[in-house]
């Protein structure tokens, strides 16, 4: 169980994990893909808690989570594996939960699927593809979400009668495999109060990054964005209660300089000077907020964690990983947080723990 946070021990951290895009080359996927395996070694070796991968159709990035982190499974023995996000709007709820419980025997039990709901990303384009027809009748909201767990949970089809025969064996049905306790361990990506609500109402993990919904609550706006990650982060605890879910996991973009070269250390100002406009204004009717990125000194950064009301307020942080860097920069990047920013937060490395236990799901959300 983690101790709560502390104002000696500001953000309390008990956990790190690291979110990476998957890029690759559109005429070389296989380097790209082998590169971000190796980063999720990498990872594990440097003492991160988690690695996770995120789930874009139609890019240059993983556009199928599942088959990736099976992948991740034979060259990782430790590291818990997780997906953010993988929109469900896409997906048949019973057989991505076949997929996802094959991941999660195969790697005994480290699997933290992540979801989002809704309309997904680029429907316009692909929506038709993926259902055979037209999308829009289609049923996009959080209940495809309800269904995947509910065939986690390994429930029997029909009723106390019903069996189906195999070759070697009758049985009754349900969903094979049955990965104990992965039911558990679902996350929701929450960027607005009503998901954050949802989320905790439902018994899900939430995940919450650098971009939110610029509201404190409902029709009470703020240009904040800790303000509005502070409020969604209530809203999720007051709606799971007692006894509700076990984990809050906040995400940022941190990207130290302290061992980059003189020229990645321009193009990492340059990255963050292109990004920097964004953050000063709310975009759209959902008043999209998106929080500062973190570059520069490790001993800067620092600073800014600990200044971070949102980041004190949870017991687990991701480093969010930029699009389009190279296999170096990530690696630099990883390095660097391990041992110049994680540890002034309070966290070790899980290969310097005496025990490296997982979080306790009967903990206080957070």
């Amino acid at each position: 169980m983690y101790p709560e946070p502390t104002s000696e021990r500001p953000g309390g951290l008990a956990s790190l994990a690291f979110l990476t895009p998957g890029n690759y080359q559109d005429d070389d996927p296989y380097s790209g893909l082998e590169a971000t395996l190796q980063l999720f070694e990498l990872g594990e070796r440097l003492g991160f808690d988690g690695a996770w991968i995120r789930q874009r159709h139609l890019e240059h990035g993983v556009s199928s989570a599942a088959a990736f982190l099976a992948a991740a499974t034979q060259r990782t023995t430790r590291i818990e594996l997780g997906t953010a996000v993988i929109p469900i709007g896409y997906e048949s709820p019973f057989r991505l939960a076949e997929d996802l419980a094959t991941v999660d025997v195969l790697s005994r039990g480290r699997l933290q699927p992540g979801f989002s709901a809704g309309t997904p990303p680029h429907a316009e384009l692909l929506g038709d593809l993926v259902f055979d027809g037209d999308w829009r009748s289609h049923d996009l909201s959080y209940g495809r979400i309800n269904r995947l767990v509910e065939a986690l949970r390994g429930g029997y089809l029909g009723d106390e009668e019903t069996v189906i025969h195999s070759p070697g064996n009758v049985q009754r049905p349900r969903q094979q495999p049955h990965a104990a306790g992965l039911a558990d361990r679902v996350w929701y990506g929450g960027g607005s109060l009503r998901s954050a609500r949802w989320a905790g109402e439902h018994r899900l993990n939430l995940l919450t990054g650098n971009v939110i919904d610029g509201f404190v609550a409902d029709g009470e706006a703020t240009d904040d964005v800790v303000a509005a990650q502070l409020a969604l982060l209530d809203v999720y605890r007051k709606a799971a209660g007692p006894g509700g879910p076990a984990r809050i996991a906040l995400g940022r973009v941190i990207v130290p300089t302290d061992s980059a070269d003189g020229a990645t250390r321009a193009r990492y100002r340059d990255y963050a000077t292109s990004r920097h406009e964004r953050t000063l204004r709310a975009h759209g009717p959902r008043r999209t907020l998106f929080a500062p990125d973190l570059i520069g000194p490790a001993e800067e950064i620092v600073a800014r964690l600990q200044a971070d009301a949102a980041v004190a307020a949870v017991r687990e942080l991701r480093v969010e990983l930029p699009y389009e860097f190279d296999r170096a920069e990530y690696e630099q990047i990883l390095h660097d947080v391990v041992h110049l920013v994680a540890p002034a937060l309070g966290w070790q490395p899980a290969t310097e723990r005496t025990t490296c236990p997982a979080p306790d799901p009967r903990r206080p959300a957070g």
